[in-house]
């Protein structure tokens, strides 16, 4: 009946690392760590989210928490999972790995029955083996490291591996032959910037950089990195310190395609760079609603739930994990654990905006999904530049 049941969950406690995690997060608690009951009887079955609410990517917190509640409200208002009701369960990461650690058996204790957030890696990976011991099934929207593939979660994001593989095919079609590639150090970044070079293929990376996403002044990284001549550079960081980066690409007279991840992927990036520094900034992310047909009246329902706000990246991605649990819960007719893994196994071509989803074997959304957009539209927002298809 059950197509792996258990088996990455396994592979995730026995791997060194995540276990020893698991084991300090769990004798830190007093009480020990108890997961969400698999027959959740006449209450709501709790959805828990880990995102950054404080921090410098609080932003996304509030994007993925008004996608997860538009979804939450239509499988609510179509009769919930299994004739219960769906309640979102928040807790703040802030993007750090002690905080997610800590937010994480916040979220056991309230008894939540999946988990649907997740949006820096390096936050992400180290709650792993914790939602595994309590057997809370993740659908993980946002955070997409290779790290994470393999070890138990499902991915709505497209991976690493995805991500650099739609890096390298745009480098080609531009023509370009020497690359610079520079990381911020965070693990999501670090390796995206080894999927690059690995994948690298009729070009060369002519160098590696790596910089303190902390501090203001990078000089001497932008000197270094020009110093080797690119005529495209490669940013695998996140927006804030990507922001500061750009523009002193262009102050000491860089002017090549600068290409961020999609870490970097937000208004606020032209916000920070300046609206001269940004051009020719371009960007790989999976599809937005504007890049749909009728997502507009998508928008139209999340502003409804976010008070006017627009959406922004990762609320789709966040709508859509809710959508592909609450499907599974409904497929298993229970919120059991081995029976939710073995329904979300089983997904095949389930219709989400972004495209039909499948889950690969080690829980990887299959393609991906990856374009290329630009930061062209209102106030520095992201639109599509190259759908890679031809």
């Amino acid at each position: 009946m059950f197509s792996r049941p258990n088996s990455r969950f396994h592979r995730a406690l026995a791997a060194g690392a995540l276990a020893a995690t698991a084991a300090l997060a769990l004798s830190a608690c007093s009480g020990g760590v108890a997961g969400g009951d698999s027959d959740s009887g006449d209450g709501p079955i709790k959805f828990g989210m880990l995102a950054p609410f404080s921090g410098s990517e609080a932003a996304f917190g509030d994007y993925m928490q008004y996608g997860a509640q538009l979804a939450i409200d239509e499988v609510n208002a179509d009769g919930g999972v299994n004739g219960q009701q769906i309640e979102l369960v928040t807790e703040d990461d802030g993007c750090d790995a002690t905080a997610a650690v800590a937010a994480a058996n916040k979220l056991v204790s309230a008894g939540v029955h999946g988990s649907v957030g997740g949006y820096c890696s390096g936050s992400t990976l180290p709650t792993l083996p914790i939602f595994a011991e309590a057997g809370v099934p993740m659908v993980i929207p946002a955070a997409n490291s290779t790290e994470l593939v393999g070890q138990g979660a499902f991915m709505i994001n497209g991976t690493g591996t995805q991500q650099a593989a739609a890096t390298v095919a745009y480098i080609q079609k531009v023509g370009a032959q020497n690359v610079v590639v520079i990381d911020d150090t965070t693990d999501y970044s670090v390796d995206l910037a080894d999927e690059i070079e690995a994948q690298a293929d009729g070009f060369t990376i002519a160098k590696r950089e790596s910089v303190n996403p902390d501090e203001k002044d990078f000089s001497a990284n932008v000197n270094s990195a020009l110093g080797a001549n690119p005529d495209f550079i490669v940013w695998t960081g996140y927006y804030q310190a990507g922001g500061l980066l750009v523009n002193q690409l262009r102050a000491a007279g860089y002017t090549g395609t600068i290409l961020v991840g999609d870490g970097s992927v937000d208004a606020q990036l032209a916000a920070i760079a300046g609206p001269e520094a940004i051009e020719g900034v371009v960007g790989t992310f999976t599809r937005t609603p504007d890049m749909l047909e009728g997502g507009e009246d998508w928008v139209e329902a999340y502003k409804g739930v976010s008070g006017g706000a627009d959406p922004g990246p990762y609320s789709m991605q966040t709508y859509e994990a809710v959508k592909v649990l609450a499907q599974a819960m409904n497929d298993a007719g229970s919120t059991d654990y081995d029976a939710v893994v073995s329904a979300l196994d089983a997904l095949e071509n389930f219709p989400l905006l972004s495209g039909d989803l499948t889950f690969a074997d080690d829980g990887s959304r299959e393609g991906g999904g990856f374009v290329i957009v630009a930061p062209t539209g209102a106030d520095g927002s992201f639109v599509l530049e190259d759908d890679l298809t031809s």
